[in-house]
Order: structure tokens, then C-alpha cells, then sequence
């Protein structure tokens, strides 16, 4: 079952290989996946169907996707996420501008567009929201059994080192201070002296196999804190 899915997908992609291949992949990850491959159909579609998220290629014939973006954002705040093929910042401006809310360069990856979904809807959620569930690509956290998997390995950690884990990913892409930190999780403030927190991000590091000298999987932001990279596992 997919704790963090979206539930509708309206995908609209002109390459029907492409088309297909992603929703075959999300189907399997429990999303309702419908198809349009025109431009000047997204809209229609869009109304009838009324997706949670809209997967809308850059580049379509009968409508550009910038056009069909904008129309969409213009009656719906839907998340929206741009597939392009092209690397040209403009047109990664050009789609944000439009009001897409994250853009994926092609050749796409399903698991990377997955991620990206699953990040979308974890902002969208609200503030009172329980999740007792995250997954970022290869790693997944379960607070309820309190377990930890990496590539479907189980990795041990103390209860600190869980706590650390899941206040670092629930704020994934946001810098956390040790204040930060040590406030959460023990109500007490960083006096500049105690060295716990590093202590426990370099436990967490050597397990989660993320490299101590060039950290890419929780980053040092110097004179910051500390930030959680929520694609760094992705496949």
C-alpha cells in the first residue's frame, strides 16, 4: 500500500511509450493513472477528472504544456510537475512562472518522477497531519514499527539515532540548527558546547552508507545546521 499517494494522476505526454511506462509504474504503486496525449485536451481532462497531481509534458501538440499550465492554474492550486526535455533554465523559468510546482528534465526516471510526487504531497499535507510513514526512494522509515530499510535491508539504530532519522526526514529540504534539533527532541537548547548532535549525525551517516567526507545524503550547511536530502536515494 503507498502511504504518501496522490490517489488520481492525470499524466499528459505526447510520447505514448513514455506515456505508458509511467503509468504502468505508478499503477503499481497504487495510483489511479489517466492518459491524455495532447495538449489541447488537458484541460477537459483535467475538469472531468480532477486529479490530485497533474504530470504535464513540456512540449505537446494542439496546446503547449506552459499554455495548459496556466489555464489549469488559473481555476485549481493541483500540484503540477513539468516533464521537459529540454536543459535551457528559461524554460524551467518559464514553467515555474506558469505555476508549475517542480519540473523533471527527460530521459525520466519513474522512481525519480515517484519521489517527486511523494515530495509534493508531503508539503501539501497539513500541519496537524499524522504520517507515520516516509520513503525517499530507496530508504524508507516507519515510525509506527519504528523500523528503518535501505534497498529492503533493516538498519539498526538506537532510539536517539531513530529520533535524529525522523525529525531530520520530516523536515526534509529544510536546514535544521542543533538548537533546533536538540529542542525538538529533548526540549533543552544547544549551548554551543555539546557535541551530541554531530555526534549522532555521524552514527546515522555510516549507517544510512552516506559518505562522512562528502555527505550527500544528510549535509552539513556550515554555520546553518543540518539538511536531510529527500532524493538522495533515489534510484
Amino acid at each position: 500500500m503507498d502511504n504518501l499517494g496522490f490517489g488520481k494522476v492525470l499524466l499528459v505526454e505526447d510520447d505514448e511509450r513514455l506515456a505508458a511506462l509511467i503509468a504502468h509504474f505508478l499503477e503499481q504503486h497504487g495510483y489511479e493513472v489517466r492518459v491524455v496525449h495532447r495538449g489541447d485536451l488537458a484541460v477537459a481532462a483535467f475538469l472531468e477528472f480532477k486529479p490530485k497531481v497533474l504530470v504535464l509534458d513540456l512540449m505537446l501538440p494542439g496546446q503547449s504544456g506552459l499554455q495548459v499550465c496556466r489555464e489549469i492554474r488559473s481555476v485549481s492550486d493541483t500540484p503540477i510537475v513539468m516533464l521537459t526535455a529540454k536543459e535551457d533554465d528559461l524554460d524551467h523559468i518559464l514553467g515555474l512562472e506558469s505555476g508549475a510546482d517542480d519540473y523533471l528534465i527527460k530521459p525520466i526516471k519513474p522512481p525519480v518522477l515517484l519521489a517527486r510526487l511523494r515530495a509534493l504531497q508531503r508539503r501539501q499535507m497539513p500541519d496537524n497531519s499524522v504520517v507515520s510513514f516516509l520513503e525517499f526512494g530507496l530508504l524508507s522509515i516507519d515510525r509506527s514499527c519504528r523500523e528503518v530499510r535501505l534497498s529492503g535491508e533493516l538498519i539498526e539504530l538506537t532510539t536517539m539515532e531513530f529520533e535524529m532519522l525522523w525529525l531530520l526526514a520530516s523536515a526534509a529540504g529544510k536546514i535544521l540548527s542543533r538548537d533546533d534539533i536538540l529542542n525538538r527532541m529533548r526540549g533543552i537548547a544547544f549551548d554551543g558546547l555539546n557535541r551530541s548532535v554531530d555526534v549522532y549525525i555521524s552514527k546515522l551517516r555510516n549507517k544510512l552508507k552516506d559518505n562522512p567526507r562528502e555527505p550527500v545524503c544528510i549535509k552539513t550547511v556550515w554555520g546553518k545546521g543540518y539538511l536531510f536530502n529527500p532524493f538522495a536515494w533515489e534510484l
